[in-house]
Protein backbone atom coordinates (compact mmCIF):
# COMPACT_ATOMS: atom_id res chain seq x y z
CA UNK A 1 0.00 0.00 0.00
CA UNK A 2 1.97 3.07 -1.22
CA UNK A 3 -1.28 5.97 -2.26
CA UNK A 4 -4.38 6.58 -0.43
CA UNK A 5 -7.43 7.77 -2.61
CA UNK A 6 -8.94 10.48 0.70
CA UNK A 7 -12.86 9.65 -0.57
CA UNK A 8 -14.02 12.68 1.99
CA UNK A 9 -13.82 16.44 2.83
CA UNK A 10 -12.96 18.96 5.45
CA UNK A 11 -11.81 17.76 8.94
CA UNK A 12 -11.37 14.47 8.26
CA UNK A 13 -9.89 14.54 5.08
CA UNK A 14 -6.75 16.65 6.46
CA UNK A 15 -6.29 14.41 9.24
CA UNK A 16 -6.19 11.19 6.90
CA UNK A 17 -3.89 13.32 4.96
CA UNK A 18 -1.78 13.81 7.78
CA UNK A 19 -1.49 10.67 9.30
CA UNK A 20 -0.67 9.41 5.82
CA UNK A 21 2.27 11.95 5.82
CA UNK A 22 3.23 10.34 8.55
CA UNK A 23 2.84 6.69 7.58
CA UNK A 24 5.02 7.75 4.50
CA UNK A 25 2.25 7.04 2.40
CA UNK A 26 1.22 9.38 -0.18
CA UNK A 27 -2.64 10.79 -0.22
CA UNK A 28 -4.93 11.82 -3.00
CA UNK A 29 -7.53 14.29 -2.12
CA UNK A 30 -10.99 14.83 -3.92
CA UNK A 31 -13.17 17.57 -3.87
CA UNK A 32 -15.99 18.79 -5.47
CA UNK A 33 -16.93 22.27 -7.60
CA UNK A 34 -17.90 24.10 -4.67
CA UNK A 35 -14.42 22.22 -2.67
CA UNK A 36 -11.92 23.37 -4.96
CA UNK A 37 -10.42 26.17 -2.39
CA UNK A 38 -10.86 24.10 0.52
CA UNK A 39 -8.47 23.58 3.35
CA UNK A 40 -8.44 19.40 2.67
CA UNK A 41 -7.41 20.30 -1.25
CA UNK A 42 -3.80 21.64 -0.19
CA UNK A 43 -3.58 18.99 2.84
CA UNK A 44 -2.99 15.89 0.63
CA UNK A 45 -0.05 15.76 -2.06
CA UNK A 46 -2.15 15.41 -4.68
CA UNK A 47 -6.03 16.48 -5.58
CA UNK A 48 -8.58 15.47 -8.24
CA UNK A 49 -11.58 16.96 -9.15
CA UNK A 50 -14.84 14.87 -8.90
CA UNK A 51 -16.59 17.09 -11.71
CA UNK A 52 -19.55 17.80 -10.09
CA UNK A 53 -21.16 20.43 -6.67
CA UNK A 54 -21.99 19.31 -3.30
CA UNK A 55 -22.64 16.50 -1.35
CA UNK A 56 -23.45 14.30 -4.38
CA UNK A 57 -19.96 14.37 -5.30
CA UNK A 58 -18.65 12.82 -2.42
CA UNK A 59 -21.52 10.20 -3.17
CA UNK A 60 -20.62 9.17 -6.69
CA UNK A 61 -19.00 5.55 -5.70
CA UNK A 62 -17.94 5.24 -9.54
CA UNK A 63 -16.25 8.58 -10.10
CA UNK A 64 -14.59 7.93 -6.44
CA UNK A 65 -13.10 4.65 -8.44
CA UNK A 66 -12.32 6.10 -11.66
CA UNK A 67 -10.29 8.60 -9.52
CA UNK A 68 -8.07 6.49 -7.69
CA UNK A 69 -7.50 4.49 -11.00
CA UNK A 70 -6.32 7.86 -12.86
CA UNK A 71 -4.21 8.63 -9.66
CA UNK A 72 -2.17 5.43 -9.54
CA UNK A 73 -3.99 4.93 -5.45
CA UNK A 74 -3.99 1.53 -4.03
CA UNK A 75 -6.14 2.39 -1.33
CA UNK A 76 -9.13 4.29 -0.53
CA UNK A 77 -9.89 5.50 2.97
CA UNK A 78 -13.90 6.72 3.13
CA UNK A 79 -13.11 8.47 6.71
CA UNK A 80 -16.98 9.31 8.36
CA UNK A 81 -20.28 10.27 6.71
CA UNK A 82 -20.94 10.13 3.21
CA UNK A 83 -20.42 6.68 1.97
CA UNK A 84 -18.23 5.71 4.77
CA UNK A 85 -20.41 2.90 5.84
CA UNK A 86 -21.43 1.82 2.04
CA UNK A 87 -20.71 -2.20 2.14
CA UNK A 88 -21.17 -1.44 -1.75
CA UNK A 89 -18.55 0.88 -1.68
CA UNK A 90 -16.58 -1.28 0.02
CA UNK A 91 -17.08 -4.65 -2.09
CA UNK A 92 -16.32 -2.02 -5.22
CA UNK A 93 -12.82 -1.21 -4.10
CA UNK A 94 -12.11 -4.20 -2.97
CA UNK A 95 -13.00 -5.75 -6.62
CA UNK A 96 -10.80 -3.02 -8.32
CA UNK A 97 -7.97 -4.64 -6.81
CA UNK A 98 -7.70 -1.65 -4.17
CA UNK A 99 -7.12 -1.55 -0.52
CA UNK A 100 -10.87 -0.90 1.41
CA UNK A 101 -9.63 0.74 4.97
CA UNK A 102 -11.99 -0.29 6.79
CA UNK A 103 -13.94 -3.49 7.54
CA UNK A 104 -14.77 -6.34 5.45
CA UNK A 105 -17.78 -6.03 3.73
CA UNK A 106 -19.60 -8.77 4.42
CA UNK A 107 -19.22 -7.48 8.26
CA UNK A 108 -20.43 -3.61 7.39
CA UNK A 109 -23.60 -5.69 5.69
CA UNK A 110 -23.94 -7.68 8.65
CA UNK A 111 -23.39 -4.36 11.45
CA UNK A 112 -24.86 -1.84 9.39
CA UNK A 113 -28.13 -3.45 9.67
CA UNK A 114 -29.18 -2.75 12.97
CA UNK A 115 -32.00 -5.16 12.98
CA UNK A 116 -29.18 -8.21 12.77
CA UNK A 117 -26.83 -6.15 14.73
CA UNK A 118 -29.37 -6.38 18.13
CA UNK A 119 -29.71 -9.90 16.84
CA UNK A 120 -26.14 -10.67 17.00
CA UNK A 121 -25.38 -8.76 20.36
CA UNK A 122 -28.50 -10.39 22.09
CA UNK A 123 -26.58 -13.72 20.70
CA UNK A 124 -23.30 -13.01 22.94
CA UNK A 125 -25.18 -11.45 25.53
CA UNK A 126 -24.25 -7.73 25.09
CA UNK A 127 -27.22 -5.76 27.30
CA UNK A 128 -29.68 -4.58 26.05
CA UNK A 129 -33.23 -3.28 26.01
CA UNK A 130 -36.27 -4.73 24.35
CA UNK A 131 -36.46 -4.45 20.35
CA UNK A 132 -38.07 -5.59 17.24
CA UNK A 133 -35.88 -8.42 15.69
CA UNK A 134 -37.01 -7.62 12.12
CA UNK A 135 -38.11 -3.78 10.33
CA UNK A 136 -41.69 -3.35 11.12
CA UNK A 137 -44.19 -3.28 8.31
CA UNK A 138 -46.21 -0.75 9.33
CA UNK A 139 -47.87 1.83 12.05
CA UNK A 140 -49.67 -1.13 13.09
CA UNK A 141 -46.67 -2.92 14.61
CA UNK A 142 -45.60 -0.19 16.55
CA UNK A 143 -48.84 0.26 18.22
CA UNK A 144 -48.60 -3.42 19.28
CA UNK A 145 -44.63 -2.92 20.43
CA UNK A 146 -46.07 0.33 22.34
CA UNK A 147 -49.00 -1.85 23.94
CA UNK A 148 -46.63 -4.64 24.70
CA UNK A 149 -43.51 -2.89 26.43
CA UNK A 150 -44.91 1.07 27.10
CA UNK A 151 -44.07 4.55 25.88
CA UNK A 152 -41.27 5.85 25.11
CA UNK A 153 -40.60 3.82 22.28
CA UNK A 154 -37.72 4.85 19.22
CA UNK A 155 -38.43 4.37 15.61
CA UNK A 156 -35.40 4.00 13.73
CA UNK A 157 -33.68 4.10 10.30
CA UNK A 158 -32.35 -0.05 10.24
CA UNK A 159 -29.48 1.40 8.12
CA UNK A 160 -29.17 4.70 9.60
CA UNK A 161 -27.13 6.85 12.22
CA UNK A 162 -25.95 10.29 13.56
CA UNK A 163 -29.48 10.77 14.62
CA UNK A 164 -30.92 10.71 11.47
CA UNK A 165 -34.13 8.58 10.60
CA UNK A 166 -34.93 8.68 14.63
CA UNK A 167 -38.18 9.19 16.14
CA UNK A 168 -39.36 9.27 19.96
CA UNK A 169 -42.94 8.66 20.37
CA UNK A 170 -45.09 8.63 23.87
CA UNK A 171 -48.59 8.19 22.40
CA UNK A 172 -50.38 6.31 20.24
CA UNK A 173 -51.35 9.39 18.09
CA UNK A 174 -47.70 10.17 17.29
CA UNK A 175 -47.06 7.05 16.14
CA UNK A 176 -47.90 7.35 12.33
CA UNK A 177 -46.81 10.55 11.79
CA UNK A 178 -43.52 9.48 13.52
CA UNK A 179 -43.07 6.66 11.47
CA UNK A 180 -43.63 8.56 8.04
CA UNK A 181 -41.01 10.66 9.00
CA UNK A 182 -38.69 8.45 10.44
CA UNK A 183 -39.12 6.89 6.86
CA UNK A 184 -38.98 9.67 4.98
CA UNK A 185 -35.64 11.04 6.60
CA UNK A 186 -33.99 7.58 6.49
CA UNK A 187 -34.43 7.21 2.63
CA UNK A 188 -33.60 10.70 1.93
CA UNK A 189 -29.90 9.99 3.82
CA UNK A 190 -29.61 6.46 3.40
CA UNK A 191 -31.25 5.02 0.46
CA UNK A 192 -33.43 2.68 2.80
CA UNK A 193 -36.23 3.10 5.02
CA UNK A 194 -36.51 0.04 7.00
CA UNK A 195 -37.22 1.20 10.19
CA UNK A 196 -37.08 -1.16 13.71
CA UNK A 197 -38.99 -0.33 17.17
CA UNK A 198 -37.15 -0.44 20.91
CA UNK A 199 -37.67 0.59 24.23
CA UNK A 200 -36.73 4.13 24.35
CA UNK A 201 -34.85 4.41 28.03
CA UNK A 202 -35.98 8.01 28.93
CA UNK A 203 -33.37 10.50 29.86
CA UNK A 204 -30.18 8.18 29.00
CA UNK A 205 -26.33 8.69 28.42
CA UNK A 206 -24.75 7.72 25.35
CA UNK A 207 -21.40 5.67 25.81
CA UNK A 208 -19.15 3.26 23.89
CA UNK A 209 -16.28 1.72 23.29
CA UNK A 210 -13.71 1.99 20.36
CA UNK A 211 -11.90 -1.32 19.69
CA UNK A 212 -9.05 -2.04 17.06
CA UNK A 213 -9.37 -5.43 15.89
CA UNK A 214 -7.35 -7.87 13.64
CA UNK A 215 -8.00 -11.27 12.69
CA UNK A 216 -6.96 -12.84 15.65
CA UNK A 217 -8.14 -10.39 18.46
CA UNK A 218 -10.03 -7.62 19.62
CA UNK A 219 -8.49 -4.56 21.71
CA UNK A 220 -10.57 -1.96 23.41
CA UNK A 221 -9.18 1.17 23.06
CA UNK A 222 -11.11 2.76 25.58
CA UNK A 223 -14.60 4.67 26.35
CA UNK A 224 -16.31 7.67 26.01
CA UNK A 225 -19.33 9.69 26.80
CA UNK A 226 -21.22 11.70 24.27
CA UNK A 227 -24.16 12.44 26.12
CA UNK A 228 -24.32 16.49 25.30
CA UNK A 229 -26.30 16.13 21.89
CA UNK A 230 -28.56 18.67 20.08
CA UNK A 231 -31.20 16.43 17.46
CA UNK A 232 -29.84 13.91 18.42
CA UNK A 233 -26.22 14.33 16.89
CA UNK A 234 -23.27 14.74 19.30
CA UNK A 235 -22.06 18.12 20.46
CA UNK A 236 -19.22 17.36 23.07
CA UNK A 237 -17.74 14.52 23.72
CA UNK A 238 -15.42 13.10 26.25
CA UNK A 239 -13.14 10.62 27.68
CA UNK A 240 -12.73 7.96 29.18
CA UNK A 241 -16.65 8.06 29.93
CA UNK A 242 -17.10 9.18 33.78
CA UNK A 243 -19.02 8.13 36.39
CA UNK A 244 -19.66 4.35 35.73
CA UNK A 245 -19.54 1.73 38.33
CA UNK A 246 -17.37 -0.99 38.02
CA UNK A 247 -19.45 -3.16 37.13
CA UNK A 248 -20.96 -0.70 33.77
CA UNK A 249 -17.56 0.02 32.64
CA UNK A 250 -17.10 -4.03 32.50
CA UNK A 251 -20.17 -4.96 30.74
CA UNK A 252 -19.32 -2.37 28.46
CA UNK A 253 -15.87 -3.28 27.40
CA UNK A 254 -17.01 -6.78 27.65
CA UNK A 255 -20.45 -6.42 25.71
CA UNK A 256 -18.14 -4.72 22.54
CA UNK A 257 -15.48 -7.32 22.43
CA UNK A 258 -18.02 -10.12 22.30
CA UNK A 259 -20.03 -7.85 19.41
CA UNK A 260 -17.03 -7.67 17.39
CA UNK A 261 -15.29 -10.80 18.04
CA UNK A 262 -18.91 -12.33 17.13
CA UNK A 263 -18.79 -10.18 13.42
CA UNK A 264 -15.38 -10.96 12.91
CA UNK A 265 -14.25 -7.66 12.79
CA UNK A 266 -11.45 -5.81 11.24
CA UNK A 267 -10.32 -2.36 11.62
CA UNK A 268 -11.43 0.51 14.06
CA UNK A 269 -14.74 0.45 15.21
CA UNK A 270 -17.21 1.79 18.01
CA UNK A 271 -19.85 -0.06 19.55
CA UNK A 272 -22.38 2.39 21.36
CA UNK A 273 -24.93 1.88 24.03
CA UNK A 274 -27.48 3.96 25.56
CA UNK A 275 -27.38 3.95 30.10
CA UNK A 276 -30.95 5.08 31.37
CA UNK A 277 -31.12 7.19 34.77
CA UNK A 278 -32.41 3.66 36.30
CA UNK A 279 -29.17 2.31 35.26
CA UNK A 280 -30.17 -0.40 32.64
CA UNK A 281 -27.67 -0.40 30.26
CA UNK A 282 -28.86 -0.84 26.02
CA UNK A 283 -26.42 -2.10 23.15
CA UNK A 284 -27.19 0.70 20.52
CA UNK A 285 -25.40 0.47 17.27
CA UNK A 286 -22.07 -0.62 15.88
CA UNK A 287 -20.58 2.28 13.78
CA UNK A 288 -18.13 0.41 11.03
CA UNK A 289 -15.61 3.19 10.83
CA UNK A 290 -13.61 5.99 12.53
CA UNK A 291 -16.24 8.49 14.66
CA UNK A 292 -15.88 12.32 14.88
CA UNK A 293 -14.78 11.99 18.40
CA UNK A 294 -11.95 9.57 17.81
CA UNK A 295 -9.55 11.99 18.84
CA UNK A 296 -10.32 11.86 22.83
CA UNK A 297 -10.23 8.90 22.44
CA UNK A 298 -6.21 9.28 20.54
CA UNK A 299 -5.56 11.69 23.54
CA UNK A 300 -6.21 9.41 26.69
CA UNK A 301 -4.71 6.16 24.90
CA UNK A 302 -1.81 7.54 23.24
CA UNK A 303 -2.91 5.72 20.07
CA UNK A 304 -3.12 6.88 16.70
CA UNK A 305 -6.10 5.31 15.31
CA UNK A 306 -5.76 6.87 11.72
CA UNK A 307 -2.42 5.24 11.63
CA UNK A 308 -3.41 1.83 12.97
CA UNK A 309 -6.46 1.50 10.58
CA UNK A 310 -3.92 2.28 7.60
CA UNK A 311 -1.88 -0.30 9.25
CA UNK A 312 -4.36 -2.86 9.71
CA UNK A 313 -5.71 -2.56 6.35
CA UNK A 314 -1.65 -3.14 4.68
CA UNK A 315 -2.10 -6.34 6.44
CA UNK A 316 -0.65 -5.95 9.96
CA UNK A 317 -1.69 -6.42 13.75
CA UNK A 318 -3.13 -4.40 16.25
CA UNK A 319 -0.02 -2.21 17.76
CA UNK A 320 -1.65 -3.15 21.06
CA UNK A 321 -1.13 -6.43 22.76
CA UNK A 322 -3.98 -5.76 25.29
CA UNK A 323 -6.32 -2.73 26.41
CA UNK A 324 -4.42 0.28 26.74
CA UNK A 325 -5.15 1.89 30.33
CA UNK A 326 -6.19 5.20 30.16
CA UNK A 327 -4.33 8.37 30.77
CA UNK A 328 -5.87 11.67 31.95
CA UNK A 329 -8.97 13.06 30.97
CA UNK A 330 -10.00 14.45 27.09
CA UNK A 331 -12.82 16.13 25.90
CA UNK A 332 -13.66 17.61 22.44
CA UNK A 333 -15.73 20.34 21.31
CA UNK A 334 -17.79 20.43 17.69
CA UNK A 335 -17.64 23.48 16.38
CA UNK A 336 -20.14 23.86 14.35
CA UNK A 337 -21.69 26.46 11.36
CA UNK A 338 -24.81 26.61 13.68
CA UNK A 339 -27.05 29.38 15.60
CA UNK A 340 -27.77 28.06 19.30
CA UNK A 341 -30.16 30.89 19.99
CA UNK A 342 -32.24 29.50 16.85
CA UNK A 343 -32.56 25.58 18.02
CA UNK A 344 -29.10 25.05 16.32
CA UNK A 345 -30.29 26.01 13.00
CA UNK A 346 -27.30 25.84 10.27
CA UNK A 347 -25.73 28.72 9.16
CA UNK A 348 -24.10 29.60 6.26
CA UNK A 349 -21.70 32.43 5.33
CA UNK A 350 -17.68 33.47 4.81
CA UNK A 351 -15.50 32.57 7.66
CA UNK A 352 -14.12 36.31 7.91
CA UNK A 353 -11.79 35.58 11.18
CA UNK A 354 -10.25 31.96 12.06
CA UNK A 355 -8.15 32.33 15.31
CA UNK A 356 -7.62 28.83 17.29
CA UNK A 357 -6.14 28.47 20.60
CA UNK A 358 -3.14 26.55 21.78
CA UNK A 359 -0.71 25.94 24.65
CA UNK A 360 -0.61 22.60 26.72
CA UNK A 361 -2.98 19.86 26.11
CA UNK A 362 -4.74 21.90 23.07
CA UNK A 363 -5.77 20.65 19.50
CA UNK A 364 -7.61 22.12 17.08
CA UNK A 365 -8.84 19.41 13.49
CA UNK A 366 -10.25 22.11 11.23
CA UNK A 367 -11.41 21.78 8.29
CA UNK A 368 -11.47 25.81 7.21
CA UNK A 369 -9.76 28.63 7.66
CA UNK A 370 -9.85 32.63 7.25
CA UNK A 371 -11.97 33.04 3.50
CA UNK A 372 -13.69 29.59 4.15
CA UNK A 373 -17.14 29.48 2.57
CA UNK A 374 -19.30 27.79 4.29
CA UNK A 375 -21.78 26.72 2.06
CA UNK A 376 -25.76 24.17 3.09
CA UNK A 377 -24.73 21.27 0.96
CA UNK A 378 -22.21 19.81 3.61
CA UNK A 379 -22.53 18.43 7.14
CA UNK A 380 -22.65 22.02 10.01
CA UNK A 381 -18.89 20.68 11.28
CA UNK A 382 -16.08 22.95 10.08
CA UNK A 383 -13.71 22.11 13.11
CA UNK A 384 -12.88 20.37 16.60
CA UNK A 385 -11.29 21.63 19.79
CA UNK A 386 -9.74 18.70 21.66
CA UNK A 387 -8.42 19.62 25.21
CA UNK A 388 -6.91 17.04 27.90
CA UNK A 389 -5.81 17.31 31.55
CA UNK A 390 -4.51 15.45 34.09
CA UNK A 391 -8.28 14.64 35.21
CA UNK A 392 -12.04 15.88 34.03
CA UNK A 393 -11.81 18.84 36.55
CA UNK A 394 -8.69 20.55 34.60
CA UNK A 395 -9.80 19.31 31.06
CA UNK A 396 -12.98 21.03 31.93
CA UNK A 397 -10.75 24.24 32.96
CA UNK A 398 -8.96 23.65 30.08
CA UNK A 399 -11.61 23.69 27.50
CA UNK A 400 -13.06 26.88 29.55
CA UNK A 401 -9.60 28.48 28.98
CA UNK A 402 -8.68 27.08 24.71
CA UNK A 403 -12.58 28.15 24.05
CA UNK A 404 -11.83 31.95 25.29
CA UNK A 405 -9.09 31.88 23.22
CA UNK A 406 -10.87 30.57 19.80
CA UNK A 407 -12.36 33.68 17.97
CA UNK A 408 -14.88 32.84 14.90
CA UNK A 409 -16.26 35.29 13.22
CA UNK A 410 -18.28 35.60 9.49
CA UNK A 411 -20.78 32.95 10.37
CA UNK A 412 -22.37 31.66 13.52
CA UNK A 413 -20.70 28.33 15.47
CA UNK A 414 -21.68 26.51 18.27
CA UNK A 415 -19.27 28.23 20.45
CA UNK A 416 -22.08 29.99 22.60
CA UNK A 417 -23.62 26.49 23.56
CA UNK A 418 -20.02 25.36 24.60
CA UNK A 419 -19.53 28.30 27.07
CA UNK A 420 -22.68 27.15 28.60
CA UNK A 421 -22.50 23.45 29.06
CA UNK A 422 -18.67 24.12 30.01
CA UNK A 423 -20.24 26.21 33.26
CA UNK A 424 -23.16 24.55 33.66
CA UNK A 425 -23.03 21.95 37.16
CA UNK A 426 -25.18 19.16 35.62
CA UNK A 427 -21.98 18.80 33.58
CA UNK A 428 -19.00 19.97 35.59
CA UNK A 429 -20.62 17.63 38.59
CA UNK A 430 -18.62 18.35 40.86
CA UNK A 431 -20.26 15.80 43.41
CA UNK A 432 -18.90 13.25 40.71
CA UNK A 433 -22.93 12.32 39.26
CA UNK A 434 -22.73 13.47 35.45
CA UNK A 435 -26.47 15.41 35.53
CA UNK A 436 -26.66 15.41 31.50
CA UNK A 437 -28.54 13.32 29.01
CA UNK A 438 -29.22 12.92 25.51
CA UNK A 439 -31.94 15.23 25.44
CA UNK A 440 -30.64 17.41 28.16
CA UNK A 441 -29.21 20.83 25.50
CA UNK A 442 -33.09 21.00 24.56
CA UNK A 443 -34.79 20.67 27.94
CA UNK A 444 -32.33 22.67 29.63
CA UNK A 445 -29.96 25.06 27.98
CA UNK A 446 -32.68 26.24 25.68
CA UNK A 447 -34.33 29.08 27.50
CA UNK A 448 -30.24 30.49 28.14
CA UNK A 449 -29.49 30.20 24.32
CA UNK A 450 -32.36 31.28 22.77
CA UNK A 451 -32.27 35.14 21.86
CA UNK A 452 -32.82 37.73 24.39
CA UNK A 453 -35.08 40.62 23.65
CA UNK A 454 -34.71 43.90 24.61
CA UNK A 455 -37.31 45.32 27.63
CA UNK A 456 -40.21 46.77 25.95
CA UNK A 457 -39.92 50.55 24.79
CA UNK A 458 -40.08 53.45 27.94
CA UNK A 459 -44.08 54.18 28.62
CA UNK A 460 -43.62 57.66 26.88
CA UNK A 461 -42.47 55.88 23.85
CA UNK A 462 -44.48 53.84 23.66
CA UNK A 463 -47.32 56.03 24.20
CA UNK A 464 -46.54 57.61 20.63
CA UNK A 465 -46.42 53.75 19.16
CA UNK A 466 -43.34 54.35 17.81
CA UNK A 467 -43.21 51.54 14.82
CA UNK A 468 -40.31 49.09 15.71
CA UNK A 469 -37.90 46.79 13.65
CA UNK A 470 -36.88 44.33 15.33
CA UNK A 471 -32.88 43.32 14.18
CA UNK A 472 -31.26 40.24 15.31
CA UNK A 473 -27.27 40.74 16.91
CA UNK A 474 -24.74 39.27 18.34
CA UNK A 475 -23.40 40.89 21.69
CA UNK A 476 -20.60 38.93 23.67
CA UNK A 477 -21.11 35.53 21.98
CA UNK A 478 -24.94 35.76 22.52
CA UNK A 479 -27.99 36.45 19.88
CA UNK A 480 -30.23 39.31 21.08
CA UNK A 481 -32.87 41.13 19.51
CA UNK A 482 -33.21 44.59 19.72
CA UNK A 483 -36.16 47.06 18.61
CA UNK A 484 -35.02 49.93 16.53
CA UNK A 485 -37.12 52.84 15.41
CA UNK A 486 -38.01 52.34 11.52
CA UNK A 487 -36.86 55.48 10.63
CA UNK A 488 -33.28 55.55 13.16
CA UNK A 489 -30.17 56.76 11.00
CA UNK A 490 -27.28 55.52 12.26
CA UNK A 491 -23.84 56.84 10.90
CA UNK A 492 -21.50 54.62 8.90
CA UNK A 493 -21.50 51.59 6.50
CA UNK A 494 -23.74 49.25 7.30
CA UNK A 495 -25.83 51.42 9.15
CA UNK A 496 -29.89 51.57 8.88
CA UNK A 497 -31.41 54.17 7.29
CA UNK A 498 -34.64 55.93 7.05
CA UNK A 499 -35.84 53.25 4.65
CA UNK A 500 -35.06 50.28 7.16
CA UNK A 501 -32.33 48.69 4.85
CA UNK A 502 -29.70 46.71 6.68
CA UNK A 503 -25.97 46.21 6.30
CA UNK A 504 -23.75 44.38 8.69
CA UNK A 505 -26.25 43.25 10.89
CA UNK A 506 -28.68 40.75 9.49
CA UNK A 507 -32.43 40.93 10.79
CA UNK A 508 -34.37 37.78 11.91
CA UNK A 509 -35.07 35.91 9.17
CA UNK A 510 -37.29 33.65 10.82
CA UNK A 511 -39.75 36.81 12.11
CA UNK A 512 -41.76 38.27 9.68
CA UNK A 513 -42.10 41.25 12.05
CA UNK A 514 -39.23 42.14 10.17
CA UNK A 515 -41.22 41.86 7.06
CA UNK A 516 -43.92 44.31 5.20
CA UNK A 517 -46.25 41.47 5.46
CA UNK A 518 -47.19 39.97 8.75
CA UNK A 519 -48.69 36.75 7.31
CA UNK A 520 -45.44 35.38 5.39
CA UNK A 521 -43.91 32.37 6.68
CA UNK A 522 -40.18 32.98 6.16
CA UNK A 523 -37.13 30.03 5.90
CA UNK A 524 -35.27 29.96 8.91
CA UNK A 525 -32.53 29.08 7.14
CA UNK A 526 -31.16 28.10 3.37
CA UNK A 527 -31.72 24.37 2.95
CA UNK A 528 -34.09 21.94 0.71
CA UNK A 529 -37.70 22.08 1.33
CA UNK A 530 -38.67 17.76 1.82
CA UNK A 531 -42.11 17.91 2.69
CA UNK A 532 -45.35 19.94 3.57
CA UNK A 533 -46.48 18.65 7.10
CA UNK A 534 -49.93 20.14 6.79
CA UNK A 535 -52.65 20.95 3.91
CA UNK A 536 -52.71 24.08 1.77
CA UNK A 537 -55.60 26.02 3.35
CA UNK A 538 -55.64 23.92 6.31
CA UNK A 539 -55.67 25.98 9.86
CA UNK A 540 -52.83 25.92 12.05
CA UNK A 541 -51.94 26.86 15.59
CA UNK A 542 -49.39 29.37 16.51
CA UNK A 543 -45.70 26.70 17.00
CA UNK A 544 -47.87 23.80 14.84
CA UNK A 545 -45.62 22.43 12.42
CA UNK A 546 -46.14 23.19 8.62
CA UNK A 547 -43.01 22.38 6.62
CA UNK A 548 -39.95 20.01 6.94
CA UNK A 549 -36.50 21.42 6.00
CA UNK A 550 -33.22 19.88 5.29
CA UNK A 551 -30.19 22.04 5.71
CA UNK A 552 -26.42 20.73 5.76
CA UNK A 553 -27.87 17.05 6.81
CA UNK A 554 -30.06 18.24 8.99
CA UNK A 555 -33.83 18.54 8.93
CA UNK A 556 -35.66 21.32 10.63
CA UNK A 557 -39.43 21.53 11.43
CA UNK A 558 -40.47 24.97 10.13
CA UNK A 559 -43.28 26.35 12.52
CA UNK A 560 -46.42 28.59 11.91
CA UNK A 561 -45.55 31.95 13.36
CA UNK A 562 -49.39 32.40 14.37
CA UNK A 563 -52.41 31.19 14.11
CA UNK A 564 -54.76 30.55 10.85
CA UNK A 565 -54.96 29.38 8.00
CA UNK A 566 -52.13 28.25 5.71
CA UNK A 567 -51.35 29.61 1.98
CA UNK A 568 -48.48 27.74 0.83
CA UNK A 569 -45.87 30.18 -1.92
CA UNK A 570 -44.82 28.70 -4.70
CA UNK A 571 -41.96 26.18 -3.30
CA UNK A 572 -42.79 22.65 -3.78
CA UNK A 573 -41.27 20.22 -2.53
CA UNK A 574 -37.40 19.37 -3.50
CA UNK A 575 -36.51 22.73 -4.32
CA UNK A 576 -34.01 24.74 -2.60
CA UNK A 577 -34.64 28.40 -0.44
CA UNK A 578 -32.70 30.79 0.79
CA UNK A 579 -33.05 32.24 4.85
CA UNK A 580 -35.75 34.49 4.80
CA UNK A 581 -37.67 33.42 1.52
CA UNK A 582 -40.91 33.15 1.94
CA UNK A 583 -42.34 29.40 2.28
CA UNK A 584 -46.35 30.20 2.77
CA UNK A 585 -48.37 32.57 4.26
CA UNK A 586 -50.96 32.28 7.30
CA UNK A 587 -53.97 34.17 7.27
CA UNK A 588 -56.37 35.88 9.55
CA UNK A 589 -59.34 36.19 7.74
Amino acid sequence: MRTVLIANRGEIAVRIARACAEAGLRSVAVYSDDDAGALHVRAADEARALGSAGARAYLDADALLRTARDAGADALHPGYGFLSESADLAVSVVAAGLVWVGPPPAVMRLLGDKVSARRLAAEVGAPMAPGTTSPVAGADEVHAFAEQHGFPVAIKAAFGGGGRGLEVVRAHDEIGPALEAAVREAVAAFGRGECFVERWLDAPRHVEVQVLADASRVVVVGTRDCSVQRRNQKLVEEAPAPFLTDEQGHALREGARAVCARARYVGAGTVEFLLGADGTLSFLEVNTRLQVEHTVTEETSGIDLVRAQLAIAAGGEVPLREDPPSRGHAIELRITAEDPGRGFLPATGTVTTWRTPSGPGVRVDSGVEEGSVVGPAFDSLIAKLVVVGEDRDHAIARAVRALDEMVVEGVPTAIPAHRAVLEDEAFTAPGGVLGVHTGWVEEHLAARLAPQPLPEPADELAAEQVPLRRVAVEVDGRRVVLGLPVDLVLEGPGAWGSSGQTGSAGSDPASSADGADPAALLSPSAGNLVAWLVDDGEDVAEGQGVASLEAMKMETTVAAHRAGRLVRGAVEVGAAVHAGAPLARVETS
